[in-house]
């Protein structure tokens, strides 16, 4: 795992999700019987840090279809962050530009702890999702660079179309859009590791969005406190990996 802190990182956003499985009394409707007291009890202990609480249009869905849906946030201060999110059955923790993995780690453990001491039927807890995700952004101006040349030489991505599509076709050989994505079979953590490039934008600048991301689903996503723990150092730790190991060279000085 490396230690080098980036003074100039791409990142976008961090996100930790945990999901759980919902009770299902009838075909199609996912519920949590506990949610509104779980979210009363867990204000209560998260609004010292995180006062400021914003509920989303979301919070007025019947319970029936709200399953995994968000309808609660809970920031330190208007449009601030980390922040908490939570609706039935998925929790959250997201930060964005005051990312450190030190504080990132604690927080999420901090939620943890809060979560599994307040949630009204932990004996039959069952969680169904862990998610790790990174999401970046590269700015590049689309009109002067071929993508495919700079995923090759900056990324280490050698992706090609086949060029004779484009010969005597009047078509720009240059993409308007486009959307790569990749899943990988991950032993430690037991999961799927995920790579995404997709043309986006970054206050409102032409960007490379690229995203890193390790999920655990059912039986590969532990169910323990202190196991989630090790997968979220884990999950890290192979990311982490994967985002220098891409950047290394230009990219990485160009971060620095």
């Amino acid at each position: 795992m490396h230690i080098k802190i980036l003074k100039n990182k791409p990142l976008i956003e961090a996100i930790f999700e945990m999901r759980w499985k919902l009770f299902q009394p009838a075909k199609g409707v996912r519920m949590d019987p506990h949610y509104k007291l779980l979210l009363g009890r867990i204000y209560e202990k998260v609004k010292d840090n995180y006062p400021f609480h914003e509920q989303l249009g979301t919070a007025i869905m019947p319970d029936e279809i709200a399953g995994y849906v968000i309808q609660h946030r809970f920031r330190a201060s208007k449009n601030k962050w980390p922040l908490i999110q939570i609706g039935p059955g998925i929790i959250t923790l997201n930060e964005t530009e005051g990312y450190l993995w030190e504080d990132f780690e604690k927080n999420i453990s901090n939620l943890l702890n809060i979560f599994f001491k307040t949630y009204p039927d932990i004996e039959n807890l069952k969680v169904n999702r862990l998610l790790l995700r990174y999401i970046d952004a590269i700015e590049i101006d689309y009109r002067k660079n071929d993508i495919f040349k700079f995923l090759k030489e900056k990324m280490k991505m050698n992706i090609n179309v086949y060029p004779e599509l484009f010969n005597e076709t009047g078509v720009n050989k240059f993409p308007k859009h486009f959307d790569l994505r990749f899943s990988f079979r991950s032993k430690k953590p037991a999961g799927i590791i995920n790579l995404r490039f997709v043309r986006g934008k970054k206050m409102e600048m032409s960007a490379l969005i690229w995203e890193t991301w390790i999920r655990s689903i059912r039986e590969s996503a532990p169910n323990d406190k202190k196991e989630i723990i090790s997968w979220i150092k884990e999950g890290h730790v192979l990311t982490d990996d994967w985002f220098f190991k891409i950047i290394e060279g230009d990219l990485l000085r160009r971060f620095e």
